[in-house]
């Protein structure tokens, strides 16, 4: 397989209260406003124009992921790979790549019918630095947003999508309360960039986004944020098993969760081998009821 996803570009997000997001993302998170109308937010990590896309609308939730594949030809290979194994993939005009600031775009229908899968290249560079409205600084960059978690019906049916068509490797596997196994996969250096559990007593979609920073001193003064009352807390401050990550978790205004942490460990594939645990934590990530 030569072409194969990178990272994370991006993620769509619908939401009712555009200003409880504006809040939460810049004066917790420490994203930086890169547009502000009055149906859509965007949010700046790094260098590119933004990372988040989120929407007025009159639900709530995750509408797109946006993976970035590198190239025109990349774009192409993989959107036969994917029809040919069934996926009905939509290649989409100039308008709808450049609403969504890269220069290629293609999208399909995630498994479950829960939001659309989005292929792209070329996301734009802003023109000013980015600058974090509380001093935080994130590892993004070529590694991607983060990573996203989500509940599926079917473990096969995910594994063959992100493992055989979109060029995911296996990271390694936890087995979760109740016989669920969570399976974390990586396209990059990043620990993981997409993890996913059929867990039937969850609801179906992405559970969480983790955003990454690099500074054990800004996770600390905004897990104080969160314990004063600026965000409800799903999780409390641990450390997984896995990724080694430090973190917590909040309840973002559009319902799904926020990890945010620092000292996710890097995967070199030459010397990787994949493992199992058989708990997710070695400390805290106590739940909230």
């Amino acid at each position: 397989m030569n072409a194969r996803v990178k990272a994370l570009g991006y993620a769509v997000v619908s939401a009712t209260d555009l200003e409880a997001w504006e809040r939460f993302g810049a004066d917790l998170l420490g994203l930086q406003v890169g547009q502000r109308t009055e149906d859509r937010l965007t949010l700046r990590m790094d260098q590119y124009v933004h990372r988040l896309d989120i929407r007025r609308a009159d639900s709530d939730g995750v509408i797109a992921l946006g993976w970035d594949v590198g190239s025109q030809c990349a774009l192409e290979e993989i959107s036969q790979r994917l029809g040919a194994a069934g996926y009905e993939v939509t290649q989409r005009d100039a308008q709808s790549a450049a609403e969504r600031g890269v220069d290629g775009l293609a999208s399909f229908r995630d498994p479950d019918d829960n939001y659309d899968v989005e292929l792209f290249w070329g996301l734009r560079n802003a023109t000013e630095t980015f600058v974090s409205p509380i001093g935080a600084s994130f590892v993004a960059r070529e590694l991607g947003l983060g990573h996203a978690f989500q509940v599926v019906r079917d473990e096969e049916t995910y594994r063959r999508l992100y493992f055989d068509l979109l060029g995911f490797r296996l990271s390694d596997h936890i087995d979760m309360p109740g016989g669920v196994t969570g399976v974390f996969t990586h396209c990059n250096p990043r620990h993981h960039s997409f993890a996913f559990a059929a867990a039937p007593s969850r609801p179906i979609g992405v559970g969480h986004l983790m955003f990454e920073i690099d500074d054990l001193d800004v996770l600390g003064r905004n897990y104080d944020k969160v314990l004063a009352g600026a965000a409800p807390i799903l999780s409390t401050f641990g450390k997984h098993t896995n990724d080694k990550m430090i973190s917590f978790y909040v309840r973002s205004p559009s319902g799904f969760g926020i990890e945010y942490g620092i000292d996710g460990i890097l995967i070199d594939d030459e010397t990787w081998l994949p493992t199992r645990y058989d708990v997710a934590h070695y400390w805290g990530h106590h739940r909230n009821p």
